[in-house]
C-alpha cells in the first residue's frame, strides 16, 4: 500500500474524557456499549475521502491511536508514550466539557507529543496564560474536541462554552463539542461532520507535504553520494597515472 494511503492521527487528552468512546464512534458510526480504560494505546482505522466531490477526490484510510491517557510526570510514564508519538500526522485533543481541568491539561499533551525530543518551556497551564507562539508555526493539524455536552445544565451550556472557545484559538484549530453517546452529532451535512472532514483533509496534506519534503531529502542525499562517488573514482583515476 502507498504511504499515502494511510495516515497517522494521535488521539490525546486524559483518562476518563471519552476518547475511546470517540474513536469508535468516527470509525464504526456506532456507541461504544462499556468503554474500558486504555492501555498503552489502542488503534482503530477510519475511511475518509479526501477532497469529496472534486476531481482530486480519493479514499483512504486514517489511523486513530487512542493513546492512555495517565497524566503522570514520571519521565518512565513520558517515554512509554514516546513511541506512539512517531510520524504523525495530526492530532485530535480531546477534553472534558464538566471538567475543567482537561481542558487545561491539553496544553500538556500536545506538548508533549510535538516536543517529544525536547523540554517545553515557557508554558503555563495551570491558569490559562499561555504563550501561543509555540503553536504559530506548527505543521500539525490540530482539532479539539469538548465531549459530555449532554453532561452540561442548559443554563450553564454558554458560560462553559465561552471558557473553552480560547482553547481553539491557542492551538489555531477548529473545535467540536458533542456527546459521544449520541452518532446524530456527526451526521451528514451537519457543522460537525463538516469540520471534521475539513481537519482530516489537512491531515491528508499535510502527510503529503511531509512524503514530498522527505523524497526531497532522499534526492539530495543520493546526489551528494553519487558526486562523492565520482570524485572519488577521477582521484584514483588521476593519482594511478602520476
Amino acid at each position: 500500500m502507498a504511504s499515502l494511503d494511510r495516515v497517522k492521527v494521535l488521539v490525546l487528552g486524559d483518562s476518563g474524557v471519552g476518547k475511546s468512546s470517540l474513536v469508535h464512534l468516527l470509525c464504526q458510526n456506532q456507541v461504544l456499549g462499556n468503554p474500558s480504560w486504555t492501555v498503552g494505546c489502542s488503534v482503530d482505522v477510519r475511511v475518509h475521502d479526501y477532497k469529496e466531490g472534486t476531481p482530486e477526490e480519493k479514499t483512504y484510510y486514517i489511523e486513530l491511536w487512542d493513546v492512555g491517557g495517565s497524566v503522570g510526570n514520571a519521565s518512565s510514564v513520558k517515554s512509554t508514550r514516546s513511541v506512539f508519538y512517531n510520524s504523525v500526522n495530526g492530532i485530535i485533543l480531546v477534553h472534558d466539557l464538566t471538567n475543567k481541568k482537561s481542558s487545561q491539561n491539553l496544553y500538556r499533551w500536545s506538548l508533549e507529543a510535538l516536543n517529544k525530543d525536547s523540554s517545553p518551556t515557557g508554558v503555563i497551564v495551570t491558569n490559562g496564560d499561555y504563550d501561543r507562539e509555540q503553536f504559530a508555526e506548527n505543521p500539525v493539524p490540530l482539532l479539539i474536541i469538548g465531549t459530555k455536552f449532554d453532561q452540561i445544565p442548559e443554563n450553564k451550556r454558554n458560560d462553559v462554552l465561552k471558557r473553552t472557545t480560547f482553547l481553539s484559538e491557542d492551538f489555531n484549530s477548529e473545535e467540536i463539542n458533542l456527546d459521544c453517546t449520541n452518532p446524530r452529532y456527526f451526521a451528514a451535512g451537519s457543522s460537525n461532520a463538516v469540520k471534521l472532514s475539513r481537519f482530516f483533509d489537512k491531515v491528508r496534506q499535510a502527510a503529503s507535504h511531509t512524503s514530498v519534503q522527505s523524497r526531497v531529502h532522499g534526492a539530495h542525499t543520493c546526489i551528494r553520494t553519487c558526486v562523492y562517488e565520482i570524485l572519488y573514482t577521477f582521484r584514483s583515476i588521476f593519482s594511478s597515472s602520476l
